[in-house]
């Protein structure tokens, strides 16, 4: 907001008293600077922001509505003040030590920081929880030193103390009753969207949509058409494999909204060129592979508009995922007594088969819901990872789960699973996903569906609104439904993600022998070789569905080759 001189950062108050950093965006600024009685000298955000500090303190944060990460300097009284958005959209890192507190928006920038780079050492927590789990949650990072700040947080620092606390988080969002009526969870969803994608259209740069053609940014490229006086461009991405090109849906859904629409296919050599990149982009290792679509429609879109709106957050707010069926049904009565004889049948049959198995042979039902998503992702499950670590790095990769759901609403087991996503899936992996492949090429991306009021209207939304015998995200389609019709999206749900499988027999094995050889496996220190050749044996004969575990190491020893760090 305000493209001016004006408006540059850092940003001194009008008092003089306080400097701001500010990296987002808050959508509201306008009618903050209205209710406060602001006097301001440019259109920016930044300068709301900070004027709202000044006359309300700390507490001006429940006031906005945005993606932030923003810093407040008191030069009298000495403190710093950090906030991180309600749902982790921007990123914010830190270092701290007995005389010393660093951030950044990048683990890069502390890393390079020559104080604490001559101490940094891998985390083995963050490894175990890596190798579950294909990312590493929050509060960790790949270093010990180095921890990602929470969401919803504010950090105050002083020459005496550092403290950081919670001013929103999704369990408080819940309440005791949830809505039922499906002519009113509707017509609240509707005019919620409508609200959140006025908000996020607001920009002195051009912008456009990514649009893959399924519910989530079907539903966010609709109204956003609908309120715009021109039409919206929109981008989407392809593969030259058929099974994985999605484009002819996104196509039909611009054609029926009249968006300005461009395509990008995909060739396996161009994919394959990209992913030396990966270390350096996410700066510790993140094996969703999906980054690669996403850093190629960013390289795109970043060709004609400087800022897009995606549709993340949809499948964990409105049960988009098979993993939430697998939750429930692992929560009946008796499963229990059944799951032992069933996963010796199914590991003799074929790979799908097996990967049930897989997802039968749950330790623990307090860690039920990270083995679920490891499961259903093909990830090493907690007893492969205990034979696969060396000594110095093995131990629990289990997530512990951090809120207390409140009393007197019996949640089911989809609803639980679902939380647990938007508390790490969604806010550690798939939004850390989009900042860091859009902001590669300058781009930024809003997340309409992460407007703190959509989330806490969908954690009140009663799940037999979500899920009925029609299918998943049930409610969702009902509101796209208004603007696109419905046998456009009656096919299965794919996802977007790339042939990895088949790319690392062809055009990616050659990943396989420079990082998963004996030498490298050797001199990063991590796991042991033997149970990676095993692996990689019964991938090549035919064990398909072992591809991501495959990548994860990969992806593991890339990280240390290209950092040159190993835990020895």
């Amino acid at each position: 907001m305000d493209l001016s001189s004006a408006a540059n950062q850092p940003m001194l108050s009008h008092d003089e008293r306080y400097i701001a950093i500010f990296n987002g965006e808050v959508y509201n600024f306008q009618e903050i600077r209205q209710e406060l009685g602001l006097r301001t000298r440019t259109a920016s955000d930044t300068e709301v922001i900070l004027e709202a500090y000044v006359k309300l303190g700390p507490a001006f944060v429940h006031k906005l509505n945005g993606m932030f990460a923003i810093a407040i300097y008191d030069k009298q009284a000495g403190t710093l003040d950090v906030f991180r958005d309600r749902m982790g959209i921007k990123p914010v890192y830190y270092y701290l030590s007995d005389d010393i507190f660093v951030f950044a928006s990048e683990l890069k920038s502390l890393v390079a920081l020559p104080e604490i780079q001559r101490q940094l050492s891998v985390n083995a927590v963050a490894v175990n929880q890596f190798l579950h789990i294909g990312y590493i949650p929050r509060p960790h990072t790949i270093y010990t030193q180095i921890q990602k700040m929470d969401s919803g947080a504010h950090i105050r620092v002083t020459n005496e103390e550092f403290k950081q606390m919670r001013y929103w988080k999704l369990e408080d969002q819940i309440e005791a009753e949830p809505i039922r009526d499906p002519i009113q969870a509707k017509q609240e969803l509707g005019d919620l969207l409508k609200s959140s994608v006025r908000y996020r259209m607001i920009a002195d740069v051009p912008f456009g949509t990514f649009l893959s053609g399924g519910i989530d940014s079907s539903v966010v490229t609709a109204i956003a058409q609908s309120i715009s006086s021109k039409p919206v461009r929109t981008f989407s991405i392809g593969f030259e494999s058929a099974k994985h090109n999605e484009s002819s849906y996104a196509a039909a859904v611009a054609m029926h909204l009249g968006t300005d629409h461009h395509t990008f296919t995909v060739t396996e050599r161009e994919a394959r060129d990209m992913v030396a990149e990966l270390a350096t982009i996410y700066d510790e290792p993140f094996a969703d592979s999906s980054a690669l679509p996403t850093l190629m429609v960013s390289k795109l879109a970043r060709q004609h508009v400087t800022m897009t709106l995606s549709g993340d957050g949809g499948d964990e707010l409105f049960h988009g995922y098979g993993m939430y069926t697998w939750a429930n049904r692992m929560n009946k009565t008796g499963f229990d007594a059944l799951r032992h004889p069933a996963k010796f049948l199914l590991r003799n049959m074929g790979s799908r088969y097996k990967r049930v198995a897989e997802l039968l042979d749950y330790p623990a039902r307090e860690r039920m819901r990270s083995h679920i998503f490891s499961q259903e992702q093909y990830m090493f499950s907690e007893g492969e990872i205990s034979k696969l670590l060396q000594p110095n790095v093995a131990g629990l990769p289990a997530l512990q789960e951090r809120w207390l759901l409140p009393e007197g609403r019996t949640f089911t087991a989809a609803e639980e699973q679902a939380l647990f996503d938007m508390q790490y899936y969604l806010q550690d992996d798939l939004l850390v996903k989009v900042d860091r492949a859009t902001m590669k090429y300058s781009l930024e991306t809003r997340v309409p569906l992460l407007d703190y009021r959509i989330v806490r209207f969908a954690l009140n939304v009663a799940p037999e609104l979500k899920v009925t015998k029609q299918g998943n995200k049930h409610l969702l389609k009902q509101v796209l439904y208004d603007y696109v019709p419905q046998h456009i999206f009656d096919r299965p749900k794919w996802g977007f993600s790339v042939p990895l499988g088949t790319w690392l027999r062809t055009d990616l094995h050659y990943l396989i022998d420079e990082y998963l050889s004996e030498k490298a496996v050797s001199e990063a220190g991590f796991v042991h070789f033997g149970v990676v050749k095993n692996l990689l044996q019964r991938f090549e004969a035919g064990g398909d569905y072992l591809y991501n575990r495959v990548w994860l190491l990969i992806v593991l020893h890339q990280w240390a080759a290209t950092h040159r760090l190993s835990n020895q």
